[in-house]
């Protein structure tokens, strides 16, 4: 069963996703709160798997929530309800930690799609939303890392069309690949640069310099 909580200062929203979440047979919502403080004592009382954040709340807002619960020990994952799908918000709330961002529009079958796959780890939430994002919000190159030089010729082609948003299924399509060997080649490139997940490998490509164009 994956436990969420929901954090949002619309209580009519809130009470839209829960019935939406509690529809499904393998989630279920076990906490609620209008502000990012009170997100806080919710999730250190009942200890989630997902944490849906709206970034523009009262008294404490979605940033400073992610920044703070990320700093914890076992933290939730963490997925930023926005309104704009080009929101600097989402793109600072995603380069502190979060998993990705969901549309506060978005179809319900994306949004249950969205916490099954940050759930199991993969967080391929919107990869090319997210890439589209910080292309308009991308902040100043810093120096590629070592780490990065230890990548194999194959494995720095895969990460260049992953830090594109293409999924394992286009990059498996393309370099004429079984998605299961995508798979391993993900796994191995975040483990050599020491990131959580695809989310955050589009991220460090743009820190770094790294993005190509399609």
């Amino acid at each position: 069963m994956i436990r969420v909580v929901l954090v949002d200062d619309q209580a009519l929203f809130r009470a839209g996703i829960r019935m939406l979440v509690d529809s499904q047979s393998d989630m279920q919502v076990v906490g609620e709160a209008d502000n990012g403080q009170e997100a806080l004592a919710v999730v250190a009382e009942v200890r989630p798997d997902v944490a849906m954040m709206d970034i523009r709340m009262p008294v404490m807002d979605g940033i400073a929530a992610t920044t703070a619960l990320l700093s914890r020990p076992n933290p939730p994952r963490i997925i930023m309800l926005t309104t704009f799908d080009l929101d600097e918000a989402a793109a600072r709330a995603i380069r502190g930690g979060a998993s990705g961002f969901v549309l506060k529009d978005a179809d319900p079958e994306f949004v249950l799609a969205a916490i099954r796959t940050v759930h199991a780890g993969s967080a391929v939430i919107a990869a090319a939303a997210t890439h589209d994002l910080f292309g308009h919000f991308a902040e100043p190159e810093t120096a590629v890392p070592e780490a990065f030089h230890d990548l194999t010729e194959r494995e720095r082609e895969i990460f260049a069309l992953a830090a594109r948003g293409l999924s394992n299924t286009e990059i498996a399509d393309k370099e004429f690949l079984s998605e299961a060997t995508v798979k391993t080649h993900i796994s191995r490139i975040l483990n050599k640069l020491g990131l959580r997940d695809r989310v955050q490998l589009v991220v460090f490509a743009f820190d770094h310099g790294l993005t190509t164009n399609p």
